[in-house]
């Protein structure tokens, strides 16, 4: 099969030939081997092996960038310095992968490396995930869940970047999120008191990067230890919390692990004149949800572009794992063609089906086709190396042939799924578990198996060959269940997505008035209220 041409213009993003295959050379900080594949279709294959391949391929010597560097003990002061010094070598990669003589500046090498993972690892971490991980080395594969880092303006990202240095408490994973980083509609033309109502003292990378349209920002910090990053918090930056503060960082720290989906918001905060919110969340959390889909509350922020700002392997493996089910779950809710755009509005979607925000007039009804809309590119760098990944979806569309076909947003690309139940009751089967175990509790019942019989059938999916891959290939009953009518499969999916979401969300929505104080939460409030009215006429225009 002829390979397609790849775009050598993507922003922050390189490749170099290799024996007859392209190389995805990423924007970071440190070098890493890579390994080479070759095209199937629009995307090179770099994040992320196709699942269904026996052998492993052999690593190349080439230097690849990655995009993140490894996490920073940001207690001590040599831990702090490492961080600045792999945050500035990050810059610098990023710097000469825009350059045009990037894509020739690798020199390719005949000599391989032998992998320190074994064939049986490889295909294991979507299965058996190893999330004992402490360095980027140890993550499955080279340039591993690459495809997750976006590519925003750099004074930008600088500017937000240097908000976490601003925290004593160590922060291990962080990301900036929301239409505050990533712009949900046109700019708007704000007065100076305007966007001094939002930000009292915004830096210029802020003000431009947010064209006109002042918003807050949104994080969220992945923590080691929830009571110890509180109580240093707290000693810093009492001013950021509520009353509840002040009966100190045992009962912060309850509260957010006990109450809802396990993160605690601090909203309205002002740092170096910029209003951000920031949530906190333990990284064990971070990655069960991300990894079983339990909540899907912070599953969900992350199914959309996020900007990274502080890399975990650990995060960043249960992140992959979250993608993936993110695709597969709408591939299971789409028919056999579809747009590139419905794809990625019913993935923008899943963690919305069930959010009290949307039935109710606080949250703008039109938000999903906004996040897509206003940012195709970044859907298309997050997931079409997914896509390549899947052998039962592909891009089917001739502006493939274009050479600047990932840049081009004007195009929107049609895509094809194969329907045979046998791949499709393989996605089933990988499903994440706490998702996938409501699922088969909703079709035992509709297929009336006794319990025995099904608790018996599921030892025995359970119980096979432990060093076969088969371990993630659906059995009979997934492939059932993959048979079932599409719109009955459908609305059967649809409800479990909302019964995962509905309470998690309410919960941290009341949470939010204990953890915010009732005055910000009000305002909150207000803000949503006015965003569902600003939708709703927006939407009786059109």
């Amino acid at each position: 099969m002829a390979l397609r041409p790849i775009p050598t213009n993507m922003t922050g993003v390189s490749f170099a030939r290799h024996h007859g295959a392209f190389l995805y050379a990423t924007a970071t900080g440190f070098s890493q081997n890579a390994r080479s594949y070759h095209v199937r279709s629009c995307l090179v294959r770099a994040s992320v092996p196709r699942l269904n391949t026996t052998k492993r391929l052999p690593l190349s010597a080439v230097p690849i960038r990655s995009f993140a560097s490894e996490p920073s003990k940001e207690s001590s002061g040599n831990g702090a310095s490492a961080a600045r010094q792999k945050e500035s070598e990050s810059d610098a990669a990023v710097t000469a992968a825009r350059s045009p003589d990037e894509p020739h500046s690798q020199t390719p090498s005949d000599s391989s490396a032998t992998s320190s993972i074994s064939d049986q690892s490889e295909f294991d971490w979507e299965e058996k995930p190893n999330f004992d991980i402490e360095k980027f080395t140890q993550l499955p594969y080279e340039n591993f869940g690459v495809n997750q880092h976006m590519i925003i303006d750099r004074e930008f990202k600088e500017a937000l970047r240097q908000l976490l240095w601003k925290f004593r408490a160590p922060i291990r994973y962080a990301f900036a999120y929301g239409s505050g980083v990533f712009p949900q509609s046109t700019g708007g033309a704000s007065t100076n008191a305007e966007v001094k109502s939002v930000h009292p003292r915004p830096p210029l990378a802020v003000q431009k990067a947010q064209n006109g349209s002042p918003k807050m920002i949104d994080f969220i910090f992945g923590v080691s230890h929830t009571q110890h990053w509180h109580s240093l918090n707290l000693t810093q930056h009492r001013d950021h919390y509520s009353a509840l503060g002040s009966l100190g960082s045992g009962a912060v720290s309850y509260v957010q692990d006990k109450w809802g989906a396990g993160v605690y918001f601090n909203p309205y905060v002002t740092v170096e004149g910029i209003q951000i919110k920031y949530g906190v969340v333990n990284l064990d959390t971070l990655c069960r949800d991300l990894s079983e889909w339990d909540t899907l509350y912070l599953a969900g922020r992350l199914h959309k572009p996020v900007k990274i700002l502080r890399d975990d392997p650990r995060v960043r493996l249960a992140n992959q794992i979250n993608l993936l089910s993110a695709l597969r779950t709408a591939l299971l809710l789409l028919p056999p063609t579809f747009t590139e755009q419905e794809l990625y509005a019913t993935i923008a979607g899943i963690s919305y089906l069930g959010d009290p925000r949307m039935s109710l007039p606080t949250e703008n009804p039109k938000k999903v086709n906004n996040i897509v809309n206003h940012n195709m590119l970044n859907f298309r760098r997050l997931y079409a190396p997914l896509i390549e990944s899947l052998p039962n979806v592909t891009f089917n569309d001739p502006s493939c042939k274009n050479v600047d076909w990932v840049a081009n947003t004007d195009s929107v690309l049609n895509l094809e799924q194969d329907m045979d139940p046998v791949k499709r009751g393989n996605m089933v089967r990988r499903l994440p578990k706490a998702f996938r175990s409501k699922l088969y509790f909703e079709y035992q019942k509709k297929f009336q198996i006794p319990r025995l019989e099904f608790d018996t059938m599921m030892e025995e999916n359970k119980n096979e060959n432990t060093g076969s891959f088969k371990r993630q290939q659906g059995g009979r009953f997934e492939q059932r269940i993959a048979q079932q009518p599409p719109e009955e499969l459908r609305d059967i999916i649809r409800g479990i997505i909302k019964k995962t979401v509905s309470w998690p969300s309410m919960s941290q929505s009341v949470k939010s008035f204990v953890t915010a104080g009732f005055s910000r939460g009000f305002r909150y409030l207000g803000e949503k209220l006015a965003k569902y009215r600003q939708g709703s006429n927006d939407k009786k225009d059109s």
